[in-house]
Formats: structure tokens, C-alpha cells, sequence
């Protein structure tokens, strides 16, 4: 297993490095970790699932996302990924996206423990991390360094598959195209958020705001954000 590899990059979205591997019509889906729950409404949209079972950690956003009422196969929960309310061998499919790295560095081998539990026999772990590389990144880490907890993350998962919990099925690497039409957006989606208080005082927000508004080009910022896919199968 690779934490990055500069020669197996293609450009492609999230959605389609899922779309030939998981969710599909009659599936139960459980999502770790869904945030403003758009990619578990573009995932209702377009995979149909039987059923998706969202969870969040920040409880501000999943007050929100309970005001949701035009997903009928989707069901919110508040919880993390180290302690999962759902029996076991109860879900075809688990995706955390961008969020192991999230969980306390203490957890993260309980939380991939709990996934392989709550998992059929044969059912599929789709986890994404966003690769320590890259311009946007080279912005992130001016006011949140990722760079230790995406190889606690790695590592985790690395131990999972050479401990047995699960097979490593398939490891993907994508550059996702991003764009924000201006620093207000950015600011918006990444520095205003309510799961994280990033402090950040008004000498580094013009440091910020400088480094971002480098790439700005008539039609806005556009990025490449290096990811990882771990494909995991949980055995039997």
C-alpha cells in the first residue's frame, strides 16, 4: 500500500471513481461522516439505494441535515464512526469520505473495527483521504496542517489490512477538479465552518486570502485535489 503515488493519477470526481463499485438499487448504505449531506443527496440521486444511513459528528450541521425532507431513503443519525448504532453484518456498503482523518487519532483503529463489524461478509469499505500534495493543499495547511493525521489515518488502514479486519480489494489514486468562484466562497465552505475552530487571527487570514486569491483566474480559482481510495473487503 501506497500513501501517494505521482504515477497513477487520473482526473475524475468522486461520484465516478465510486459509481462502477458501489452503492446500486436494493443496497443498504452507511455513510461516515456526511457533513452538509450534498454527496449523500447526489449518491440518493444518482445510485438509488435501498437505504442510506448518514451519519455526523458535529452536531450543528446534523440538526440541519434533519431538516431534510425530500430524501425519503435517507435517514440521519448523530454519532461517529468509533462507536456505529447499527447491529452487526447489517450494511452492503460502508464510504467515509475525507473524514478518517477527522476521527481522534486514538479511535481510528476502533473505528475501522466497528465498520468491518456493522459490514456483511463480502460488503465493501470505500474509504477516501485527501493526499498530503497539491496547491489547495499548499493553502489548507497555512491554517490547518493535516500532514500527521492523513498518515495516522493511512496507517490505520495499513494495519487493518495486514491484521486480517480486512482485504485490500483495490487502492485508487484521482485528482478531483475544484472550483470556487471567488475567496468569499472559500471562506465560506472552508475557513466558516462549525465543526472546527481554526483561530485564525487577521494577519493569517490576509495570508490566506493572499495565497488563495494566486490561482484566481476570470472564471474563478480552480484546483486539483490529490486523493486516496482504499477498497476494502471485509472477509467471508
Amino acid at each position: 500500500m501506497k500513501i501517494h503515488d505521482p504515477n497513477a493519477y487520473r482526473t475524475a470526481t468522486e461520484l465516478e471513481i465510486m459509481e462502477p463499485v458501489l452503492p446500486n438499487p436494493g443496497m443498504r448504505v452507511l455513510k461516515l461522516g456526511c457533513g452538509r449531506a450534498w454527496m449523500t443527496r447526489r449518491m440518493s440521486e444518482l445510485f438509488q439505494p435501498r437505504e442510506i444511513i448518514a451519519t455526523e459528528v458535529d452536531r450543528i450541521q446534523h440538526e440541519k441535515n434533519l431538516q431534510i425532507d425530500d430524501l425519503p431513503n435517507v435517514r440521519f443519525i448523530y454519532g461517529g464512526a468509533e462507536q456505529i448504532d447499527l447491529p452487526d453484518d447489517s450494511v452492503d456498503r460502508v464510504l467515509m469520505l475525507k473524514s478518517l482523518h477527522h476521527v481522534p487519532r486514538e479511535l481510528m483503529e476502533a473505528a475501522l473495527q466497528e465498520i468491518a463489524r456493522v459490514l456483511k461478509p463480502g460488503g465493501l469499505a470505500y474509504i477516501s483521504e485527501p493526499v498530503y500534495q497539491g496547491d489547495f493543499n499548499d493553502i489548507l495547511r497555512l491554517f490547518h496542517d493535516e500532514k500527521e493525521v492523513r498518515e495516522l489515518a493511512f496507517e490505520a488502514v495499513r494495519q487493518a489490512v495486514r491484521g486480517g479486519t480486512f482485504d485490500l480489494q483495490e487502492e485508487i489514486f484521482f485528482n478531483s477538479p475544484g472550483h470556487y468562484r471567488d475567496f468569499s466562497e472559500f471562506d465560506q465552505r472552508m475557513l466558516q465552518v462549525t465543526h472546527t475552530d481554526h483561530q485564525i487571527s487577521s494577519h493569517l487570514y490576509q495570508r490566506i486570502q493572499s495565497a488563495f486569491e494566486h490561482h484566481l483566474t476570470d472564471d474563478g480559482a480552480h484546483f486539483l485535489k490529490p486523493s486516496r481510495v482504499d477498497l476494502l473487503r471485509k472477509p467471508g
